[in-house]
């Protein structure tokens, strides 16, 4: 077609002018595409740390003080969850299984002549630690004198399967063999295993005295109705409403809100991208301007001989489209260069790059760039094609 091979011919002449105006396309393209790519990348990231544990409902002694089982002054050491609360959860949530869960802060030295560290050690009831935790080596830890060890503890002291652990400042509350370790857990709302120890909930009673007074009770919930069981826990336990037992916290619920939080940041910093693509609109605006005022004689010639307003308008459009889809197209492999450099720098991976989310954050960018540059050409394209052709010709 003609004017199609006008417009390009249009572009080579003036190449300067049409690749400034280009390189705004570009650059607004990767903006709103790169950061597109981060915000989906972070939150896929925040997916994976917390994927197993959004069938959870942890319940956690009341903070605020008072209450049955606890003490008037309120103190840390007296918020604890009795065993008449916690079977009462645990009634509460059949046929889900509720495991109660003790914690600790303790002294402990790895290896012989070893530094002194402190460790978190978590006791839980041995038949329900499958429910709770997977191993990536190792056995699950049925007796008094093993345990399992998170897969960050285990790498920061060079531990593994076999391994004695001396617990206490000189190791006075005795040795633990490590029996397994626990798959990578990330972060979590119930229990942070990645850099703790796990025994079995025997162990823990008799070293450190304590006897059905339990720090939290994790509910694993098997059919999703996680909301449902945070509330008749509440119901249960928090009848009177001036004296609340527990607080209770629906997993699943806090991953929502997580999700939607990191979904209005993408939201956000996407919309700032898309700042500079409007710039580049401003840009664009003005190249067909200048290219308009430049032509305006040709155009008289084009319109004398018998060339329709359509034919004239479209010679602008095809040039501003040239720009945007040229520019676009750029911008979007750039995009996914500047996307796999960032996932690389802020999130240490780019396992989460390739997605149908980031594809769509690419293709946004790239449609975005190309209405802008389709719209800041209609008019000069209208007022070309509007000139009357005598005052064209006599254009100076």
């Amino acid at each position: 077609m003609i004017f199609w091979e006008i417009a390009k011919r249009n572009i080579r002449i003036n190449v300067l002018r049409s690749s400034l105006a280009m390189l705004g396309i570009v650059i607004g393209v990767v903006a709103i595409a790169s950061m597109g790519i981060l915000g989906n990348s972070l939150v896929a990231s925040v997916a994976d740390s917390l994927s197993s544990v959004g069938d959870s409902v942890i319940v956690t002694p009341y903070s605020g003080g008072g209450g049955h089982g606890f003490s008037s002054a309120g103190s840390s050491e007296s918020l604890k969850i009795t065993d008449q609360n916690f079977q009462q959860i645990k009634r509460v949530a059949a046929p889900n299984v509720a495991i109660p869960v003790y914690q600790t802060a303790e002294h402990m030295k790895i290896g012989v002549g070893g530094d002194d560290i402190v460790a978190v050690i978590y006791g839980l009831p041995s038949d329900d630690v499958p429910d709770l935790l997977k191993l990536q080596d190792g056995v699950y830890n049925n007796g008094n004198s093993g345990c399992l060890i998170g897969p960050t503890f285990a790498k920061d002291h060079n531990l593994k399967v076999g391994s004695r652990i001396a617990i206490g400042t000189d190791g006075e509350k005795g040795t633990l063999r490590v029996t397994g370790i626990i798959e990578e857990r990330g972060m979590s709302f119930d229990i942070s295993t990645d850099s703790a120890i796990v025994v079995t909930k025997e162990w823990f009673e008799n070293t450190y005295n304590r006897n059905a007074d339990y720090d939290e009770v994790v509910v694993k919930v098997k059919n999703g109705d996680t909301a449902g069981i945070k509330t008749a826990i509440e119901n249960q336990l928090n009848k009177r409403k001036d004296q609340k037992i527990v607080s209770v916290m629906d997993s699943k619920a806090t991953l929502a809100t997580i999700y939607s939080t990191f979904g209005m940041v993408t939201t956000f910093v996407t919309a700032i991208g898309g700042i500079s693509m409007v710039v580049a609109g401003v840009s664009i605006f003005n190249v067909m301007m200048m290219s308009v005022t430049e032509r305006i004689k040709e155009i008289g010639i084009m319109r004398s001989i018998g060339t329709q307003k359509k034919e004239v308008m479209s010679m602008f459009i095809y040039e501003a489209a040239i720009i945007g889809v040229v520019g676009s197209t750029i911008g979007g492999v750039m995009s996914i260069i500047a996307g796999y450099a960032i996932s690389a720098l802020v999130l240490n991976t780019t396992k989460h790059l390739f997605t149908v989310a980031n594809a769509l954050s690419v293709a946004e960018g790239m449609g975005f760039g190309i209405v802008i540059c389709l719209a800041c050409g209609l008019y000069p394209a209208w007022r070309a094609a509007n000139l009357n052709p005598i005052d064209a010709l006599r254009h100076e």
